[in-house]
């Protein structure tokens, strides 16, 4: 039990858990905003603004440079990781979101005079734009920059 508390204050995995949930909190406020209602679905859903996949790697990339250093091969490993994750949330979801949303007209479609077909439509918020990934990524950054082993935040609490 006593590698649990260790595990509580390991500051980089602490950062990048809070920018996954400051983005996902984040969503509900901005889903208001865009869409003029509250959806309470964002907090737990993927997809939307920002991306809280981005943010936690960023987060998690930069509290191992600070850590480990920049010219690490953990901070490599870690950066490589975050584009992987960056790239596949923007490109490899969002495509698989498009082809949900395609396939879901078809069927509604096809099925218009049988309601008989009752199979669950497919979800089609999978992936982020460019821009919900960029400003996850901003965040992930500002989170471990402000609270981070090295962050300023820290600093200033002494």
């Amino acid at each position: 039990m006593q590698d649990f508390g260790i595990i509580l204050h390991n500051n980089v995995l602490m950062v990048a858990f809070a920018a996954t949930i400051v983005a996902q909190l984040l969503k509900l406020p901005i889903e208001y905003i865009i869409n003029r209602k509250i959806n309470i679905r964002v907090l737990v859903g993927t997809g939307g603004m920002p991306s809280s996949h981005s943010a936690s790697v960023t987060a998690l990339a930069a509290g191992v440079g600070q850590v480990k250093g920049w010219d690490g091969a953990e901070f490599a490993i870690a950066t490589m990781f975050a584009i992987i994750v960056m790239y596949d949330a923007a490109g490899v979801r969002q495509a698989a979101g498009k082809q949900a949303r395609i396939l879901n007209q078809i069927i509604d479609e096809l099925f218009q005079e049988n309601p008989v077909f009752n199979e669950k439509r497919l979800k089609e918020l999978l992936g982020h734009t460019p821009l919900q990934v960029i400003a996850g990524s901003i965040l992930g950054i500002a989170m471990a920059w402000m609270f981070g082993p090295s962050g300023l935040m820290l600093k200033a609490w002494g």
